[in-house]
């Protein structure tokens, strides 16, 4: 490993990352730079564990997005044991899945047939409710080695940072794109039925409740369409607000 050159590398994905115009945007950088920096590797993504729900984020290769939903079928595998360490470990490294068959008796063999030959896998980040991790594959055994393990880490922690800058900055655009889209729907609501805003909210809110559709997904119907969303047969939306509209 030349660490000057990497490091060289390593400063001009911290600068590109900074430069991404979406969260999408970033994750793919991410990936595309663990192929690129780190020698032997084949394939990598970011894997999102919501709960035992697998969501495979910017994979490089299909081969990364096949053993994150083998994981998922099977409910073991390194990425489980990494979101569930008492230890809170951070770091995976696998250097020969053929020698693992005692530890994962059900997904070492398969995953090695789906051409899985070593693993590695760094913590991007951990809550009550998800676990993520940046994971490196290699369709050849022996391929990532202690070198491969540090250099993989310095570019997971770069990569956990602007992993977590980005996510934030989706999150608030998602949550003021929804304020955006309710407020206009309860405009067309109040407009068509003369309604007060907390009467149209309301409508919103309980047809949200009584169909389990979200929120913001039946503002956008009411948006398409210009009007109220279709009821449930024998429901009117509007029912419990007659005796207020003003």
């Amino acid at each position: 490993m030349d660490w000057g050159q990497f490091g060289q590398k390593l400063a001009a994905m911290a600068h590109d990352l900074l430069a991404q115009d979406s969260f999408d945007a970033t994750l793919r950088r991410i990936t595309e730079s663990a192929v690129e920096l780190v020698e032997g590797c084949d394939g990598a993504g970011i894997l999102v564990l919501h709960d035992h729900e697998v969501e495979t984020l910017a994979p490089t290769d299909p081969l990364v997005v096949d053993s994150d939903r083998l994981q998922a079928e099977l409910g073991q595998g390194p990425c489980f044991d990494a979101a569930h360490s008492a230890r809170g470990e951070r770091v995976f490294r696998i250097a020969d899945l053929t020698e693992e068959g005692s530890r994962w008796p059900l997904f070492a063999p398969r995953a090695f047939e789906l051409g899985v030959g070593s693993m590695m896998g760094f913590l991007l980040f951990t809550d009550a409710e998800e676990f993520g991790a940046l994971n490196f594959y290699s369709r050849k055994t022996g391929s990532f080695t202690a070198d491969s393990e540090q250099a993989g880490l310095l570019l997971a922690s770069h990569a956990a940072i602007a992993f977590s800058s980005a996510r934030t900055h989706a999150q608030m655009e998602h949550a003021i794109g929804t304020r955006h889209v309710i407020g206009e729907a309860m405009g067309i609501l109040m407009g068509r039925n003369d309604l007060t805003e907390q009467q149209a909210f309301d409508v919103l809110r309980c047809y949200s409740q009584e169909t389990n559709i979200k929120l913001r997904e039946v503002a956008r119907r009411v948006c398409d369409t210009g009007g109220v969303p279709r009821t449930p047969p024998g429901e009117d939306p509007f029912h419990d607000h007659d005796d207020r509209r003003s």
